[in-house]
């Protein structure tokens, strides 16, 4: 991983696949940031058999929320195959959501796949129930040794010389690239916010523009207990924001396209999202001109990053065969594919992303070094996924509701309302604390 300001990784398991930052994403070239990566010799642990015996043949499956990353898995499936005839290696995407449905009723039932992609929050609670066993010692060590951690004329005929660098600017910018018809209905926002969707993505997204007002979805007391954190000005702020871009500036709208669909069809000037989309640009719209910059600032500044790990499951019956494979997955020019093709960035630091990145800018949004610029990420606690969720349903609610407009009473009392049943979660599984 190109992240500069940390080591991340979890030892029971290996951050092989992406790292996931949120930036700012217009149509510019983007800011610059000098990579400096170390080169190092991944060495592959060979599983064989005795002299004279024949391997048993086995057989894998990996199991993944991201269908994009199928490709390059399915690559390192028919390498690994090659060099270990006995393995076979069967590759299964789909939709996350879907994806995380599947994990919670197979895991228990020990039908899972054998290598399994997920999420750092999500993860959680199948370690605490022991239906995700932690990883042998050997890979944690693996892992701590290979460092694994709108159209430019557009914009300026808006008057727009660059990205906003204010949660203000933000504002100010999109209603100069928002355009309206006759009857003043929006045809492309200024700025594209994630007013609806699936589970807990609208509780991040707007986790991520309240965070630099001061805000977070739980905050942390020094005995390691939570609470919610957004029932305070900087929750307030940002769901007036939201509230106001739909109904007051009308510089985004219910009745639009919106994300990455939207922007690649020229419906959008500007939008929060991962670094996917650079991959997911370059297939749809690859002559899009456009650029990446950081979240926007307040009292401070800086954006989420989460992994997403791969696991062995308990039932899986070559758990050592299970390894090696996840290893073989993290060589360098798996990584490179999967930063070049798909768009999602991985997690080792000693590997040359330079010629990919001198092909595609865009991805230097993504890699800022800057003392004051923090990387921030979501707690790790099993109650996490379902508080973001029901958050998420109050807030496409509320996204919807008209009366919310210029009303600060109302606003108060739909945060103040999700915080207690934040909080009631945080009490009923003994998380909770002031």
């Amino acid at each position: 991983m190109s992240l500069p300001m940390k080591l991340l990784f979890d030892p029971r398991g290996v951050d092989s696949s992406i790292l996931r930052g949120e930036m700012m994403i217009m149509g510019r070239q983007g800011a610059h940031w000098p990579g400096v990566v170390l080169i190092l010799i991944l060495a592959v642990v060979v599983i064989s058999a005795p002299a004279g015996r024949a391997a048993p043949a086995v057989e894998l499956s990996i199991w993944g929320g991201y269908p994009e990353i199928a490709p390059i898995y399915q690559r390192a499936a028919e390498a690994y195959q090659q060099a270990h005839p006995n393995v076979k290696v069967t590759v299964l995407t789909t939709d996350i959501r879907d994806y995380e449905r599947k994990l919670a009723a197979s895991l228990p039932s020990d039908t899972a796949g054998n290598i399994l992609e997920v999420e750092a929050p999500t993860v959680e609670r199948y370690i605490e129930a022991g239906l995700i066993p932690k990883a042998p010692p050997d890979i944690a060590q693996f892992v701590r040794s290979r460092s694994f951690n709108a159209s430019a004329q557009e914009a300026a005929s808006a008057g727009v010389s660059g990205p906003p660098q204010t949660m203000d600017e933000l504002m100010a910018v999109a209603k100069k690239l928002v355009k309206v018809d006759a009857q003043g209905r929006v045809v492309r926002s200024g700025v594209s916010l994630r007013l609806f969707g699936a589970g807990s993505g609208v509780a991040e997204k707007f986790a991520i523009l309240m965070w630099p007002r001061g805000g977070e979805l739980l905050t942390r007391n020094a005995q390691g207990k939570y609470k919610a954190g957004y029932d305070n000005d900087a929750g307030r702020a940002a769901l007036k924001m939201h509230i106001d871009a739909v109904f007051v500036n009308k510089v985004d709208s219910l009745d639009i396209k919106h994300d990455a669909e939207a922007f690649e069809l020229g419906q959008t000037a500007m939008f929060e999202r991962e670094s996917w989309v650079i991959g997911d640009i370059q297939k749809n719209a690859p002559t899009l001109k456009y650029q990446t910059a950081a979240i926007p600032r307040d009292q401070r500044w800086g954006t989420i990053v989460g992994s997403v790990s791969l696991y062995t499951s308990r039932s899986a019956k070559n758990p050592d065969v299970a390894w090696d494979f996840v290893k073989f997955l993290t060589q360098p020019q798996f990584e490179r594919q999967l930063l070049q093709e798909v768009g999602w960035i991985p997690l080792r630091q000693d590997v040359n992303f330079d010629p990919v990145i001198a092909k595609f800018p865009q991805y230097k949004g993504f890699l800022i070094r800057d003392p004051k610029y923090v990387y921030w990420s979501m707690p790790n606690i099993k109650d996490f996924d379902e508080i973001e969720t029901k958050l998420a349903a109050r807030l496409v609610a509320a996204y919807r509701d008209a009366t919310l407009a210029g009303n600060a009473a109302g606003i108060a009392n739909v945060l103040h309302t999700a915080a207690g049943e934040t909080n009631t979660i945080l009490k009923r599984d003994g998380l909770y604390g002031e």
